[in-house]
C-alpha cells in the first residue's frame, strides 16, 4: 500500500508543480469569458437608454431589471423613480460591462471578481424577491435536481470567481505585466 501512496503522491505533487500556479487561474477566466462575458454583457445592453450616452438614461427594462417591485408601485412611470435607483441601474449596467472586461483582460482580477461575485448575490437576491422567482428557479442545493438557475447554476459561477480571488489572474493577464512592471522599478 505504501509504494501506491508514493506514487499518487509523487504523480501529484508534479502536477501541483508544474500546472497548479497558471492552470487554475487561467482555466477559471477562461470559463468565465467562454460563458459569463457575453451572458452579462447582453444583460448590459439591455439596460441602456437611446443614444451615445444611453448608460445616463437607463431604459424600462433596466428599471424593470433591477427594480421590479418600485416600477410596479410607481405604475412603470420612469419618471417617478428617484435619483437613488437612476444611480443604482447606471452603476449596475457600468458593472456588467466593465467587470467582465476586466476579467477578460486579467486586469484587476481580483478585485474584478470580488465585484462580480456582490453582483451575482445581489443578482439573485433580486431574482427572488423582486422577481418572485418559483421554487423550481430557485432549486437547492444537495437534491436530485442539478439545473436550477439561481442556486445550482450561480454556486458554479461563484467557484470561479472565488478561484480568481484566490489565484489570481495568471500568467495571461494584464495583472502578470503590471506585477512585473513593478518588480523590475
Amino acid at each position: 500500500m505504501t509504494p501506491l501512496i508514493n506514487l499518487h503522491d509523487s504523480v501529484f505533487s508534479l502536477v501541483e508543480k508544474l500546472a497548479g500556479e497558471w492552470l487554475l487561474p487561467t482555466l477559471a477566466r477562461f470559463t468565465f469569458v467562454a460563458v459569463l462575458l457575453m451572458y452579462f454583457w447582453n444583460s448590459a445592453a439591455t439596460k441602456l437608454g437611446d443614444g451615445i450616452f444611453g448608460i445616463l438614461s437607463p431604459s424600462f427594462g433596466g428599471y424593470t431589471q433591477i427594480w421590479p417591485r418600485a416600477i410596479e408601485a410607481a405604475g412603470y412611470d420612469l419618471s417617478a423613480m428617484s435619483w437613488f435607483q437612476w444611480l443604482v441601474v447606471v452603476a449596475g449596467t457600468a458593472a456588467e460591462f466593465i467587470l467582465p472586461l476586466l476579467i477578460l483582460l486579467g486586469l484587476f482580477t481580483r478585485l474584478a471578481a470580488i465585484g462580480m461575485i456582490g453582483f451575482v448575490i445581489m443578482q439573485s437576491l433580486t431574482d427572488i424577491v423582486g422577481h418572485h422567482a418559483d421554487a423550481t428557479t430557485i432549486g437547492g442545493w444537495f437534491d436530485r435536481i442539478h439545473d436550477s438557475q439561481i442556486m445550482d447554476q450561480r454556486l458554479f459561477w461563484m467557484a470561479i470567481l472565488i478561484t480568481l480571488v484566490v489565484k489570481g489572474a495568471g500568467p495571461l493577464s494584464l495583472d502578470r505585466v503590471l506585477a512585473r512592471k513593478s518588480t523590475a522599478a
